[in-house]
Order: C-alpha cells, then sequence, then structure tokens
C-alpha cells in the first residue's frame, strides 16, 4: 500500500477525533508499524500487507483516545527510551523540571548521591538522576507491585540495574535510614477535577496516580511529614506539582522545619518544582 495514502488517510480521521498535530501522530503511528524511525520513513516506498494491518490497529487504538505511548509500549524522558505500561503514569517532559532542578542544586556529577524517588511508576525521575550522576545509587518505591516492576525492567534497558532497586510499598513506610535526595511526582489533581481531564488520561492512566484529594494536598502533607525524617542534614526533596500549588506546597514544608531554597519552571512557564532542604 501507498506510504502517503494510508498518512494522508490516518491523519485526517485523528483530525476529525481531536486529536492535535494528527499528521505527526499518524507518522509516528506508522513508524512503529513498520519499525523504521521518522528518517527511515521517508525512504519507505511501500507498506507490506501485515505492517499496513497493525498500523490499521494502532490506528483504531489512537481514535479510541489510547496514548500513544500505550499503543507503542514506550516513551522517550531526558535522554532514556523507556518501557510504559498501563499501571504507571506515562512520563512526561514537565517532570524533566525535577532533573534540571536536581542539577542545579548538586552541580558536582561525580558526587555518590543516594537517592530515593517515591511513586516511582516507571522508574522515570530516579534512572533519569542516576544516568546524570554515575556514582549514584537509588531507591524506587511505588505503591503497585506492577509499576515497581515495570520501573525494574526499565533500569535493565538503560543499563542502570546495579545502582538502583525498585520496590512496592505505601510511600516510605518500608524504607530506613536517610538519602541526600529525595524525588517524588505525586498525585496532585483535585478530585473534582480528574473527570474533565483529556480522554487518554482519564481512561487509560491510573487514577491512583493522579487523585491528590479534595485540594490536591494529599500527597503533600505526607510527603513533607516524612522528608525531615528521610534527608539526610543539608538533604533536598525536590517535588513536583501542579499549576497555583507551590507557595501551599512551600508552606507545608516550612511546618515541617524544610527550607525553600528554589522553585524550577517548565516549558510552559509553570513554577513545576519545588526544591526544599532539611537543616544543615
Amino acid at each position: 500500500m501507498a506510504k502517503d495514502d494510508l498518512l494522508r488517510e490516518a491523519s485526517q480521521a485523528l483530525h476529525l477525533a481531536g486529536i492535535e498535530d494528527a499528521r505527526r501522530e499518524a507518522r509516528l503511528l506508522l513508524c512503529w508499524a513498520t519499525g523504521r524511525d521518522l528518517g527511515g520513513l521517508l525512504s519507505l516506498d511501500g507498506v507490506e500487507p501485515l505492517q499496513a494491518s497493525r498500523f490499521a490497529e494502532a490506528l483504531k487504538r489512537r481514535l479510541d483516545r489510547e496514548p500513544l505511548a500505550f499503543i507503542t509500549g514506550e516513551t522517550g524522558f531526558w535522554t532514556l527510551d523507556l518501557e510504559t505500561g498501563r499501571d504507571t503514569l506515562i512520563p512526561r517532559a514537565d517532570s524533566e523540571s525535577l532533573i534540571e532542578a536536581l542539577l542545579d542544586v548538586c552541580p558536582d556529577r561525580n558526587a555518590p548521591l543516594s537517592i530515593l524517588d517515591l511513586g516511582t511508576g516507571t522508574g522515570c525521575l530516579l534512572l533519569a538522576a542516576l544516568s546524570e550522576y554515575p556514582q549514584a545509587t537509588g531507591v524506587g518505591v511505588d505503591l503497585s507491585p506492577q509499576a515497581a516492576a515495570l520501573a525494574r525492567r526499565n533500569a535493565i534497558r538503560t543499563g542502570l540495574e546495579k545502582r538502583s532497586v525498585f520496590l512496592a510499598g505505601s510511600w516510605a513506610d518500608a524504607l530506613s535510614g536517610r538519602f541526600d535526595i529525595v524525588l517524588s511526582n505525586p498525585p496532585y489533581i483535585e478530585t473534582r477535577d480528574l473527570a474533565g481531564l483529556m480522554p487518554e488520561v482519564v481512561q487509560y492512566e491510573p487514577a491512583r496516580a493522579l487523585d491528590g484529594g479534595v485540594d490536591g494536598l494529599e500527597a503533600y502533607r505526607i510527603l513533607c511529614a516524612s522528608l525531615l525524617a528521610l534527608l539526610v542534614p543539608g538533604g533536598y526533596g525536590i517535588l513536583e506539582m501542579g499549576i497555583g500549588q507551590i507557595d501551599s506546597v512551600s508552606a507545608l514544608g516550612a511546618a515541617n522545619g524544610l527550607r525553600d531554597v528554589a522553585h524550577k519552571v517548565d516549558l510552559g512557564g509553570v513554577e513545576r518544582a519545588l526544591v526544599l532542604q532539611s537543616g544543615a
């Protein structure tokens, strides 16, 4: 079948379904179906019947608003290529601001940091941090055993399995010891707002990783109450948050003996990462 015909028809269908950047999404789906990257797609002459069938099935799933990362089973985060699955949130570029904040407060890339990632999901934050600090080690914890298992597979996939451990548990309940860095992207969406999220999110991603309670701050209360005991003196807790939440979370940190030392904005200009420091 002709590549251009498939892309044109798919782009039109995706556009009519309300999917932004429909042309790009069609190309990415065809890349996955044919096993090529975007550059390789340019030199593709025709699409074989089995590839066309695979593309048609993927397109149907995308038209049902299933996220592209769940169809392909992978996504990029920072400099890493990660496996994705329905038991975790899809890593987003907004979360990369936490890694940028970490690099700002810990400029020594050879520091032997100990890092804890609470609510690790795919393991994206911990693995991205370990990729930047070759002497660092880390622990990732997620409530879902399936998510912890996926994060372990991502550690192997990225060659970071010897410096990382992933556990299933509720926040830091099963942990002892202290860490130089605690990272977390907790649930922070107000419960009443969940139903209004994009279909890709509300229909396919796990609600437990999104629902931050009545005011969106439920997880932060737990985290801020735990950080002082989890961090070494002078250690940093780096938390992701939603739009307009940074002052409230900063106040929660202060109430628990933590200093607000830095904010980091995402690509959209939203204050996305808050850096809290324990007392020296």
